[in-house]
């Protein structure tokens, strides 16, 4: 009929997890997010070659994070095409996630750079038609 349980229960009530251990908030979330993909935007962008955007990615990341970022030290050998288009999703998911945390300065930037990486591709387009 009915065989009682022998172990302990693997659900726990959501009272119990409260003193558990640090918990970030939606705010620190959000740091981290950003922090995140602009440092990839920042490895992609010093991979191309742009030295001043590269300084103004590393302060914004030095802010969030409260160090100075690591630096891009290898080279992918991608096509100057594929970095601009990778570069510009990279900053489009930064500009959603500075929005989302009401940062103007990395959502400035991150839109500076979208449109910088949209023109830069319409430039290689244009000399790839030539």
């Amino acid at each position: 009929m009915y065989e009682p349980i022998r172990t302990k229960s693997v659900h726990r009530m959501a009272d119990d997890a409260r003193d558990r251990g640090p918990h970030r908030s939606r705010e620190e979330e959000l740091d981290i997010q950003l922090a995140g993909h602009l440092s990839a935007l920042l490895a992609v962008t010093d991979e191309i070659g742009d030295d001043p955007a590269a300084e103004r990615i590393a302060q914004q990341v030095a802010r969030l994070r409260g160090a100075p970022p690591a630096r891009h030290a290898g080279l992918t050998g991608a096509a100057p095409a594929a970095l601009h288009t990778r570069a510009h999703a990279l900053a489009g998911r930064a500009l959603v996630v500075a929005a989302s945390r009401a940062d103007t300065a990395a959502a400035i930037l991150a839109a500076e750079r979208m449109d910088a990486h949209t023109a830069a591709l319409a430039q290689l387009r244009l000399v790839g038609a030539a």
